[in-house]
């Protein structure tokens, strides 16, 4: 499967962010990242994960992978995907959408107190839809009315909590939940795995917790799920 190359300067700039990372672990290169936060991943017992993905069960199945903000277009397509499904015969409750909150996209994950306390909008350039600025807040958790629209259809209910309530499953990687807390952590002069144990504890209800993000791509896709960049 390829991916579109004109993220690689999103990914070289995430391997910038693991650099940083791999400093407020108290390293200088990468080499102790693969030594340190792989083990650590490997000894999470991941059944859940797994007996996750057998809720996957419609006739027509996706999954988004979700690695940027991107404005409104991880909430978005899967949105479109259900009303045009809806709107050719097949309803929501015969549709299985899966997104992966991946990469510059898990902040998407977490409660609001992780993007205030942890300046989340800016370390993963996520604005407000309203004020434009850095977003303190989780804009698509629980969204306040008119913060989404688009032209010829109006307001629309993309935020995750009105997603879920479509049957759409989210899901987060612990991948990128380690590399940014300890980017966090080194920022904020904190520790990085007391700041990882809180945004663990902040992940949002219903959310699955997976171990990486192409991890959860790759099961998504044993299940039956076409692949689409949420982008």
């Amino acid at each position: 499967m390829q991916t579109n190359n004109s993220n690689s300067g999103s990914r070289r700039d995430f391997i910038g962010k693991l650099a940083v990372g791999a400093a407020a672990l108290g390293t200088a290169s990468l080499a102790p990242f693969q030594t340190q936060a792989i083990p650590e991943l490997a000894n999470h017992e991941y059944a859940d994960s797994e007996e996750w993905f057998n809720k996957i069960k419609g006739k027509h199945r996706i999954v988004f992978d979700a690695t940027q903000p991107h404005e409104m277009m991880p909430f978005a397509w899967p949105k479109v995907f259900l009303l045009t499904n809806a709107a050719t015969g097949t309803p929501e409750k015969d549709c299985s959408v899966v997104v992966v909150l991946r990469h510059d996209a898990v902040g998407y994950a977490l409660q609001n107190e992780m993007w205030e306390k942890y300046k989340l909008g800016e370390i993963f350039k996520a604005n407000d839809p309203l004020t434009k600025a850095p977003a303190t807040r989780n804009p698509f958790w629980k969204p306040k009315p008119g913060d989404f629209k688009v032209p010829g259809l109006g307001n629309v209910a993309i935020g995750i909590n009105e997603l879920q309530d479509s049957g759409v499953m989210f899901c987060a990687c612990e991948m990128a939940i380690t590399v940014y807390s300890a980017v966090a952590a080194d920022m904020m002069k904190m520790d990085a795995a007391a700041i990882k144990k809180e945004w663990l504890g902040a992940v949002l209800p219903n959310i699955q917790v997976v171990p990486s993000g192409v991890w959860a791509l790759g099961r998504a896709q044993e299940h039956g799920c076409t692949y689409c960049f949420a982008g």
